[in-house]
């Protein structure tokens, strides 16, 4: 009776080991197959970001573009910022700009393109630790001066909010993601482009907003996690041929 009742406990340990084994496997492999992915992505970014700047597509080929494809991309072309209410978006810190490492607000405004069309331009990054509506009206004032600029940054499509991200505050016009349709949207712009320019330059006299180059800093601790995950599935091993062996042991004795 006794051996009856310790086959069925071991065959069930072993399933649960073996159950566990390949849950810790798939994800050391989902690691490495990820690892593969942001070292595509970033060879992708690098390549965009060093590339010299184009021009920008007409409005008939907005529809074709995607964030997979063209995000970060090099774009130059004219436009005049419409004077109209901005945004502030506030950001801790930025991954793609070395100069906005900590807390601050992006200057996001309309542009309107020779052809009539709208574009968001988020002209540049802003000190404004206390998210002050009066610091963002003072930065951006200076912008908008009715004559068209020509424009270089880079292409951006819009984020989604995260279940944590604070809800907008329309009386500072304050916003806590990239979303620029919605802002468009809560703001009155029209309708505007599908994506938004990150400015990389002309810079204002005083520097404010500061707008610069971006750069590729994407974090890659797959190859930690990969191990970590393969460890575990080995202990997990080790662990039962453990169990077993002193089982077996203590099962020989009357």
């Amino acid at each position: 009776m006794n051996e009856t009742a310790r086959k069925p406990g071991v065959a069930g340990f072993m399933l649960f080991t073996l159950l566990l084994t390949a849950a810790f496997v798939a994800l050391g492999v989902w690691q490495l197959q990820r690892r593969t992915a942001k070292h595509e992505l970033i060879a992708a970014l690098t390549e965009r970001l060093a590339a010299a700047p184009i021009a920008l597509l007409s409005p008939a080929q907005w529809a074709a573009l995607t964030p997979a494809r063209d995000e970060f991309r090099r774009v130059s072309f004219t436009a005049t910022y419409v004077a109209a209410p901005d945004a502030m978006v506030y950001s801790s810190g930025s991954a793609v700009r070395k100069d906005a490492s900590g807390p601050g607000t992006w200057a996001f405004l309309p542009a309107r393109l020779p052809s009539g069309e709208i574009v968001v331009v988020d002209a540049g990054f802003v000190e404004n630790t206390m998210q002050e509506r009066s610091v963002e009206d003072r930065a951006v004032k200076k912008l908008v001066t009715g004559a068209p600029v020509v424009l270089t940054g880079y292409l951006r499509f819009p984020e989604q909010a995260g279940w944590l991200t604070p809800a907008e505050n329309r009386d500072k016009r304050l916003w806590f993601v990239r979303d620029h349709l919605a802002i468009a949207s809560a703001l009155s712009w029209g309708a505007v482009a599908p994506f938004y320019i990150d400015l990389e330059q002309p810079a204002p006299e005083n520097g404010i907003p500061r707008p610069g180059p971006l750069d590729v800093h994407l974090k890659d601790d797959h190859m930690q996690y990969a191990i970590t995950w393969f460890t575990l599935a080995g202990a997990v091993l080790i662990a039962f041929g453990v169990w077993l062996r002193g089982r077996g042991q203590s099962g020989g004795h009357p």
